[in-house]
């Protein structure tokens, strides 16, 4: 068991080590250097701080440096830079930046958590004073500084990933008009498009500006307030800007001790965490990891994956072996009244890496229709044709989602199929969830196209039909037309009349059924291909193909 154990970076990875290892080992010394003022804070908290729903700054602080110590007895110094690192006499150079002084410290084993930093684009303009980023305590201060100080009314967010969609809630919730700006046609790129177009609908009905497609190529002072340029040529007036662009490895450190970096730019280390240097492991967001879908190398940048391989780290450092088995890239935010989560492969990624996956759209309740409060949960799965193994899933909704998506994640972690999704036993009782529950529905609707009881079609496939052979069948009630509106050219027929009308349609057409969610689709489906017609049913309804159209009620 090594007798000096170095960390270099707290938060998540760094003090999550330093714990454990101190629970493994109560002779070792161990230093942890933390180049800011915090050994361990809630990151996932500040933008909830910055809009007032979290009322105390200190809530965010998870343990102060005196606390860490006093606890664990590890000697943590905080703002204090490790400089470089010497492989061969396993040293390493720290300042403390507040003194300026310069030192050296020996290990036997080194832990590297340097985590990420915010992308900064070279935008015309970016250093301005009222331009800002959000990655620890120093910068919401910044922030909630010159919002008390400034009074904005208007704020530009450059990007549409997690924390862009999180601090646009909390700014709206400071009275700040908010605009959103990505370069993707989509915020949320984590989502597939059909389930990106949720949120764009619920950030619309906020009142929030999304432009989408386009990015910011400067800032500019005007008439004492700032003005955004976009690629596009838009020009956007506010009083200050957010940058969300993304977040880039902290490698420096590694690169110039000559530890080997991976395919995707961040530190390559292995199950164990070590690095290509047999006495210095690496956690957090400045690693690659191995999906555990794919088996492909991949950056997660999230509290729950950093955490776990600061554990595993420090087991190893300690002597005692333990492995990270991969990353599913399980991840849940909220956005306003709606909760979107993702677990797992996504289209995107599966057509990347060439893995062969099927599609179900399923939109079920959070718990009995019957009981008040109710809430649609929008579910896609990905599966694999050959077995049904589940290979990731993408949900929207206002209650629910966030059971439903651990749901799915353990599933994932197990191997399991969608056939035994339909067997889960789970909790039930009217204010919280159905008999069938929206898991054990989405396994329902993936087994049957598996089992060829269903076939679909989606909705970003229907433009290329030729309309000489086929007929979209609107099978939904005359008044849910008249509220939500129709697909062109769709013929409607109510799925209660369908059985009496079936003799005016024409046999060498191909149906393609839909209704509200897929349900009544479902039906219509079962009965035209039982009666010797030719069908397909379009998957998650006319709710999935508004979104994907990105069609509002309005429209």
């Amino acid at each position: 068991m090594p007798e000096k154990l170095l960390i270099i970076g707290g938060v998540a990875g760094g003090a999550t080590a330093a714990a454990r290892a101190r629970r493994l080992s109560e002779s070792a010394e161990i230093v942890v250097f933390e180049r800011g003022p915090y050994i361990s804070f809630a990151n996932c908290g500040l933008p909830y701080h910055i809009g007032g729903v979290i009322k105390k700054r200190d809530d965010l602080l998870v343990t102060t440096a005196e606390m860490f110590h006093k606890r664990n007895g590890i000697d943590v110094r905080i703002n204090t830079e490790v400089l470089a690192i010497d492989r061969q006499h396993q040293t390493v150079f720290a300042r403390n930046r507040q003194t300026g002084e310069e030192y050296a410290e020996t290990y036997d084993c080194l832990i590297l958590s340097p985590g990420a930093a915010p992308i900064r684009p070279p935008c015309e303009g970016i250093d301005g004073e009222n331009i800002f980023t959000l990655r620890n305590i120093p910068d919401m201060d910044r922030i909630n500084t010159y919002v008390a100080g400034a009074s904005p009314t208007a704020a530009v967010i450059a990007g549409g990933g997690f924390i862009g969609l999180e601090m646009a809630e909390n700014l709206v919730f400071r009275g700040i008009h908010t605009t959103i700006v990505e370069r993707l046609e989509q915020v949320m790129s984590p989502l597939d498009m059909d389930m990106a177009g949720f949120v764009h609908a619920h950030l619309k009905e906020k009142g929030v500006d999304v432009i989408l497609g386009d990015g910011i190529c400067a800032f500019e002072k005007k008439d004492g307030r700032m003005t955004v340029r976009t690629d596009g040529g838009k020009t956007i007036a506010c009083d200050m800007a957010v940058l969300s662009v993304g977040i880039r490895p902290e490698t420096g450190l590694a690169m110039d001790a000559g530890l080997e970096i991976g395919e995707t730019g961040a530190i390559a280390v292995d199950a164990t965490m070590r690095t290509s240097d047999p006495h210095i492991f690496a956690v957090g967001d400045a690693v690659e990891v191995r999906d555990y879908i794919t088996g492909k190398k991949t950056l997660t940048p999230l509290a729950g994956p950093a955490n776990k391989q600061g554990r595993i780290a420090a087991d190893n450092a300690m002597k005692r072996t333990s492995v990270f088995c991969g990353t599913l890239g399980t991840a849940i935010v909220k956005v306003f009244d709606l909760t979107v989560a993702q677990t797992g492969l996504n289209e995107k990624t599966a057509i990347k890496w060439g893995v062969p996956y099927l599609v179900s759209h399923t939109h079920s309740g959070s718990h009995a229709g019957y009981y008040p409060g109710g809430e649609t949960i929008s579910i896609k799965m990905l599966f694999s044709p050959n077995n049904g193994r589940i290979l990731g899933a993408q949900m929207v909704g206002k209650d629910g989602v966030d059971k439903r998506i651990d749901v799915i994640a353990t599933a994932l972690y197990g191997n399991m199929t969608v056939f035994d999704l339909q067997r889960l036993e789970l909790a039930y009782a009217p204010p919280y969830g159905s008999a069938k529950d929206p898991v054990n529905i989405a396994g329902y609707v993936a087994s049957n196209l598996l089992k060829k009881d269903l076939e679909n079609i989606h909705a970003g496939e229907l433009a290329a039909l030729d309309p000489e052979a086929y007929v979209l069948l609107d099978v939904r009630s005359k008044i849910e037309l008249k509220l939500t509106g129709r697909i062109e050219g769709a013929l409607h027929i109510n799925i209660d009349e369908l059985r009496e009308r079936m003799d005016t349609l024409d046999r060498d057409k191909i149906y393609v059924t839909y209704c509200a969610v897929g349900y009544r689709a479902y039906l219509a489906y079962r009965l035209l291909t039982q009666n010797g017609f030719t069908a397909k049913n379009l998957s998650g309804g006319y709710e999935t193909y508004r979104m994907a159209s990105g069609l509002m009620v309005s429209d």
